[in-house]
């Protein structure tokens, strides 16, 4: 995968949030953090190199660029963190003011009719079947109307860690989804399973949130 395009704009996105975080959520002094950055930006483009690149119509080529930075991040910290202590730092390094107003505005097409025809689609894809660093998912609408689940049986999150080292830090990732939809504002996140944990899939249910009347 070249680095020009989503890769590099990804990186100047996210990457003083990253920096900044490791200093408020890791306890990194303001030097380490900048030396961390610095050393990451190289290991980013490493691994984005040696991406295949993703078909025109696959809408899961920002999560693996995600994947890419916070992995490069990771691998540069002077000390392996434990998953619960990088889940609460990737969701304040990704949760910019940016990135909430893209969950609100995702929140507001959620669940209309070209939000599903979008997830049909993707479903019908199966990109996954040809590049192992993407995804395969079904797609369930819910029987009574409430929402519907993305269930996937192929991840690239879970590939790429994995060869990376890093796999018993996927769950650290697979958290901001609850995190995104919440700032969302418009579906209430389920989820019962994981491939990172040994499930069948992952299973990835949004339901309407209910909004309450008052008299």
């Amino acid at each position: 995968m070249k680095y020009i395009g989503m890769p590099a704009g990804m990186w100047v996105l996210f990457a003083a949030s990253f920096e900044k975080k490791l200093t408020a959520k890791m306890n990194y002094s303001g030097s380490e953090a900048e030396q961390i950055r610095k050393q990451a930006h190289g290991t980013y483009r490493e691994i984005i190199g040696k991406l295949p690149e993703f078909e025109k119509n696959d809408r899961f080529l920002i999560n693996i660029v995600n994947c890419a930075m916070f992995s490069a991040f990771i691998l540069n910290m002077p000390q392996r963190p434990a998953a619960d202590q990088l889940t609460d730092y990737y969701a304040a390094a990704m949760m910019t003011g940016p990135m909430k107003w893209f969950c609100r505005m995702s929140g507001k097409r959620k669940f209309t009719k070209k939000d599903v025809e979008d997830m049909e689609k993707t479903a019908a894809l199966k990109a996954a079947d040809r590049n192992p660093y993407s995804w395969n998912m079904d797609f369930y609408p819910y029987k009574d109307g409430n929402g519907y689940e993305a269930r996937f049986t192929k991840c690239g999150i879970c590939t790429l860690m994995r060869e990376l080292g890093l796999f018993d830090l996927v769950p650290a990732m697979c958290h901001l989804d609850y995190t995104m939809s919440e700032a969302g504002g418009t579906s209430d996140f389920v989820r019962e399973f994981t491939l990172a944990s040994g499930g069948p899939y992952c299973d990835c249910g949004y339901r309407k949130k209910t909004v309450r009347k008052y008299i």
